[in-house]
């Protein structure tokens, strides 16, 4: 037998991170197992469902890295397959034609809630003949359900789980508009692709028990089910925009790497061992679903954030260095060519030693595209008082007079200091200034070298030049 397994959005909104990580855990396991992963599009509720968030969904999940083994399927092209099912079930006895009307439904309603019972169809339509219907209604479908005995899923995350027949009514399987219900089309669907694992959140668990019915009336094979908990909030309540970023293309903007994120997704509800930094590789080696836990997991930004550090510093240089670029495209002020680019490649290695993310390393790889004069942050314009300007300037002639290697740099960085009686860092930090309008860098001979002799004695040069922003006279 080939795994088969799905993942099934609702086109109504954002991919959320939720549903990244059930994406990602069906994607695991039929790889671990050999098998296929499949895309499913539920797009049956044509009101809500947009174009533009089939899009997001399918960039979502080309950025995870979780491409299908086959083209998506979209459930609106299927009404026609899911009234065939609903109608042969019809004609076998296991579903009938219900007339009840709206106002009936509603009534009904309304007395269970009075009375403390769950809201229930009565099945008043279930041995009824037709024959007694009501002119102007039009039935909808509903199923026949067993009100004998119990169903049981033995479920691959959650164990056995069970519920008496008798707590679930018939449910409609087809509207009376001849559309089909969401319960109904998904066990076709998933009976026709041939899916063996249906892998998502354990919401759908209650759901499982009415789709079980179906495939039992209709004498197909279950797939076998695993529900995995849902991913909550640091506070234990339902993740929500107030706990920070949801939807997957929110962190992509934030500057999370699609390796972090899949690698923290697969470890929030997930375990081996002590395994932290897991790859893809090890990922689909290792996963199964007997690591999976049954209580809520909880999402943690700042373990996330440190967890994308890791993976920013064993990225490609020539790859972060393309995503900087991308990220300062927006950026006004900025000169991005290739003497640019070429002077974030080489600096590439120091700087994101620092950064925990994207964002952060285009904010401290920027000045490299800069002309100047630089615009300085509040630190450096202090750093940069009168005393500081005549130690620049002097500093200038020797820097026109030395290598831009690294190594000659740092010696005379450390000459100039010591002849002066100062510490390096005393010279280094009004220079940084200078070149960088910051007060952190990559280490400050590195950042010469790149820059270059010219480059570098241009900044020092406007710096000079500019007004004395310590003074108490600047404007």
């Amino acid at each position: 037998m080939t795994i088969r397994t799905r993942f099934a959005p609702s086109p109504t909104g954002l991919l959320h991170i939720g549903g990244a990580r059930t994406a990602l855990f069906n994607f695991l396991f039929a790889r671990h197992h050999g098998g296929q992963f499949l895309l499913r599009i539920e797009d049956t509720d044509r009101a809500r469902s947009t174009e533009a968030a089939i899009a997001v969904i399918l960039e979502g999940l080309a950025w995870l890295g979780l491409d299908p083994d086959e083209p998506p399927l979209f459930q609106s092209t299927r009404a026609a397959r899911h009234a065939e099912v609903a109608n042969a079930l019809l004609a076998a006895g296991h579903a009938y034609r219900c007339y009840a009307s709206a106002l009936e439904l509603r009534e009904m309603r309304e007395q269970a809630l009075k009375e403390g019972r769950p809201p229930r169809y009565d099945g008043r339509w279930r041995d009824r003949d037709p024959a007694e219907a009501p002119p102007g209604i039009a039935p909808a479908i509903r199923l026949k359900a067993p009100r004998e005995g119990e169903t049981v899923i033995e479920d691959l995350v959650q164990g056995p789980v069970r519920v008496a027949n008798a707590e679930l009514d018939d449910m409609i399987i087809l509207r009376s508009d001849g559309t089909p219900t969401y319960l109904h089309a998904v066990v076709v669907d998933d009976h026709d692709m041939a899916i063996t694992h249906v892998i998502r959140g354990d919401d759908h668990l209650t759901n499982t028990f009415r789709q079980a019915q179906i495939y039992q009336a209709m004498g197909w094979e279950r797939p076998r089910f695993a529900h995995i908990p849902l991913i909550h909030g640091a506070d234990g309540a339902k993740l929500s925009k107030r706990h920070g970023a949801v939807s997957v293309l929110e962190f992509r903007e934030q500057g999370f790497l699609p390796e972090a994120l899949c690698n923290y997704l697969l470890r929030l509800g997930w375990g081996h061992g002590d395994a932290e930094i897991v790859s893809r590789a090890d990922a689909i080696r290792l996963f199964d679903l007997d690591g999976v836990g049954r209580g809520a997991a909880r999402m943690d930004y700042a373990k996330l954030t440190h967890l994308n550090a890791v993976w920013l510093r064993a990225a490609d240089d020539a790859r972060l260095t393309a995503e900087v670029m991308a990220r300062l495209a927006g950026v006004p002020g900025l000169r991005l060519d290739d003497v640019a680019r070429a002077r974030i490649l080489a600096l590439m290695p120091p700087l994101k030693e620092r950064a925990r993310t994207l964002v952060e390393l285009a904010d401290s790889a920027a000045f490299l595209a800069r002309e100047p004069p630089l615009p300085l942050s509040e630190k450096a314009r202090a750093l940069l008082d009168p005393a500081a300007r005549a130690l620049l300037r002097d500093l200038a002639a020797v820097l026109a007079e030395t290598a831009f290697t690294p190594d000659a740099l740092a010696a005379a960085l450390r000459a100039f200091a010591e002849a002066r009686g100062k510490k390096l860092g005393e010279v280094a930090q009004p220079l940084r200034a200078a070149l960088t309008g910051a007060t952190t860098s990559p280490p400050i001979d590195a950042t010469l070298a790149v820059l270059g002799r010219a480059a570098a004695l241009a900044r020092i040069a406007a710096i000079l030049a500019a007004p004395d922003a310590t003074s108490p006279d600047a404007t």
